[in-house]
C-alpha cells in the first residue's frame, strides 16, 4: 500500500486540472458518516437558548433544520461533490459542560456508489453558522471550531475512525 504523500489525489487530472470523480462504474454500497464541531459562546447566550429567549426563533430546531438541508444540498455547494441520494441525515446538539460550549453531531447514510462525509461536514458547519445567525444580536465573539470527520463506515476505502476523540 503506498504512503500517505504518494497516494494520489482523485479529484485532480493527470496534468493537475480539477474534475470529477467518475463513480460510474462503481458498486452501490451502504456508507455512513458522522461529523462533529463545537461553537462556543457567553454563557449568558447559551443560556437565552436554554430558556427559549432568542429573538429569531427557537434556535435548536432551526439549526437542525437547516444542517438537513444543507447536507441534502452539498453538491450544490462544492463544485466537485456528488448529487448523492441519501436515506438519512440527523443533526444533534449537546451542550457539553464547558461553559458556553455546544457540540454539534451531523450524521447521513446513503446505498450509493460514494460516502457521505461531505454531507455531515456541511450539515454541522451550516448548523453552526445557523446558530450564529441567530445569536449575533447578542454575541458576536461567538466561536466555530473543531468541525471534523468523526468516523465513517462504507466503501472501498474501508471504515475510518477519528483520532479524536468524542
Amino acid at each position: 500500500m503506498a504512503n500517505e504523500h504518494e497516494k494520489k489525489l482523485s479529484h485532480l487530472t493527470d496534468q493537475g486540472t480539477a474534475q470529477m470523480v467518475n463513480v460510474g462504474s462503481k458498486p452501490d454500497s451502504a456508507r455512513t458518516a458522522k461529523a462533529a464541531g463545537l461553537i462556543t459562546m457567553a454563557k449568558d447566550t447559551l443560556a437565552l437558548i436554554q430558556e427559549g429567549k432568542i429573538k429569531k426563533g427557537e434556535v435548536f430546531t432551526v439549526a437542525r433544520l437547516a444542517g438537513i438541508n444543507a447536507a441534502k444540498n452539498t453538491w450544490n455547494l462544492i463544485p466537485l461533490a456528488h448529487q448523492i441520494p441519501l436515506h438519512q441525515i440527523s443533526v444533534d446538539f449537546e451542550i457539553t459542560g464547558n461553559e458556553g460550549e455546544i457540540r454539534i453531531i451531523g450524521e447521513a447514510s446513503t446505498d450509493y456508489k460514494t460516502g457521505v462525509e461531505m454531507e455531515a461536514l456541511t450539515a454541522v458547519n451550516i448548523a453552526a453558522l445557523t446558530i450564529y445567525d441567530m445569536c449575533k444580536a447578542v454575541d458576536r465573539g461567538m466561536i466555530i471550531s473543531d468541525i471534523h470527520l468523526v468516523e465513517k463506515t462504507g466503501g472501498t476505502h474501508g471504515d475510518f475512525n477519528s483520532a479524536i476523540k468524542e
